[in-house]
């Protein structure tokens, strides 16, 4: 009674506005607003220009000659075979069955014995970087001592996904910006001076951001130095099949260092190769010693998953299967595949040859040599910052061109804009 009486009198006199104000007021005082990611804020500049001549190579999604978003005609098939066939359960941790053992099939082969031999722990990730983020995350949990290295440059999101699973970060030797190809002297020292069983990040094919790719002997000399120090590499391989056209081919660095014994990790990815930007359908795999190590390994990684999202989503991964597991479905793929990958080079021609007849006192043929959906064409920031604001150009300000933005109704406008202000260079 004496609480009741003390509730409702005066002792106890304040109003609930003011007390969920000071409430909200004290708890996210010091939060600031996050910066720009430096990929997406492209678009958002590109979106919010007028300009009718505005063109927009700083997005990482494919687009057809018309500056369009292209569903693949092997995911209408495949949607239209699974409409309605099938009900919204959950799908377990680790993701679809099907769709797993397909993916093993595309990175590892057809006839794999690690397959055969059970030897691979997989789940299903979201795309490529819920592929990337389990494996930092169980790096982290069974190798806390360990590091990463990254190579230099990266695509910007890989420092942000280990830096968030606190492993801390070294860098490699990567890119060299005076021949615009591959310091593959200054890698290799760094691959030898690295702590012996240190953790590698390699981009199996198509590097993002610049295009460039070691060579499949260069491959065979980074396996066996990583064969010497123990080390262990995790392939991003994001563009299997949309960097040449061939998935086999794009999948050969991981194949040497397989024939070497390595047991490596792979994070596979959907969103180019197939289109599916939007569903978040990929594959994490880590090859182990036997069958037994590879159950533990998978019921680890699917313990990682469950409480960062639980399950994976069902639709994407059901047309990835469906694709993958019918043979005319996955030959339409191929063919659709091998299309984009050709525009692709396509384009890189164009560009080159257009930029070659305005007279650049510049060499291009880094434009052709690289690989892949990105160029990078070795411009500065401030040349950058030009092109957006004097011709509504918009791309990273690393210089880095999405060759899948550049159509054959753009080639001749971005040619001569990149030709104004890189001439006196």
């Amino acid at each position: 009674m004496a609480i009741r009486a003390a509730i409702s009198g005066r002792h106890l006199k304040f109003s609930s506005s003011s007390f969920g104000a000071r409430s909200l007021s004290s708890w996210w005082r010091n939060v600031e607003p996050a910066p720009k990611d430096p990929i997406l804020g492209v678009t958002e500049a590109f979106l919010a220009d007028p300009s009718p001549d505005k063109v927009n190579v700083g997005v990482g999604a494919y687009r057809d000659d018309n500056g369009k978003p292209v569903v693949l005609e092997c995911v209408r098939e495949a949607e239209r075979r699974i409409a309605g066939g099938y009900n919204m359960e959950y799908l377990p941790m680790g993701g679809s069955v099907n769709m797993i053992q397909e993916s093993l099939k595309l990175a590892y082969g057809e006839n794999s014995d690690l397959i055969k031999d059970k030897r691979i722990a997989a789940i299903q990730a979201l795309s490529g970087t819920g592929a990337c983020r389990i494996f930092a995350d169980f790096q982290k949990r069974f190798c806390p001592d360990s590091q990463i290295y990254i190579p230099v440059p990266t695509w910007s999101n890989h420092h942000n996904i280990w830096r968030d699973a606190h492993v801390p970060e070294k860098t490699y030797h990567y890119y060299h910006a005076e021949s615009k190809g591959l310091d593959f002297a200054a890698m290799m020292d760094d691959i030898k001076n690295a702590p012996k069983g240190s953790f590698f990040l390699l981009h199996a094919c198509a590097h993002n951001p610049t295009g460039v790719d070691p060579t499949e002997e260069q491959w065979r000399e980074i396996s066996h130095q990583f064969k010497v120090k123990g080390h262990f590499a995790l392939f991003d391989m994001a563009y299997q099949g949309f960097a040449s056209g061939y998935p086999e081919k794009d999948a050969k660095a991981i194949r040497i260092f397989l024939e070497d014994g390595h047991p490596i990790a792979c994070a596979q990815s959907y969103a180019k190769n197939m289109g599916l930007y939007g569903q978040r359908v990929g594959c994490l795999s880590v090859v182990c010693e036997d069958e037994k190590q590879a159950v533990a390994v998978k019921s680890q990684l699917q313990q990682l998953a469950r409480p960062m999202y639980s399950n994976p989503p069902l639709h994407g991964a059901l047309v990835v299967s469906t694709i993958l597991g019918d043979p005319n479905l996955k030959t339409l793929w191929l063919g659709e595949v091998k299309g984009m990958a050709d525009r692709i080079i396509g384009m890189r021609t164009a560009l080159r040859e257009n930029l070659e007849k305005l007279g650049s006192p510049l060499s291009w043929e880094h434009i052709t040599n690289q690989i892949g959906m990105f160029c990078y064409s070795g411009m500065t920031s401030e040349q950058v910052d030009r092109l957006t604001k004097e011709y509504h150009i918009y791309m990273t300000r690393n210089g880095r061109i999405s060759m899948a933005g550049v159509t054959t109704g753009n080639v001749g406008y971005l040619a001569n804009a990149i030709h104004e202000v890189t001439k006196s260079a």
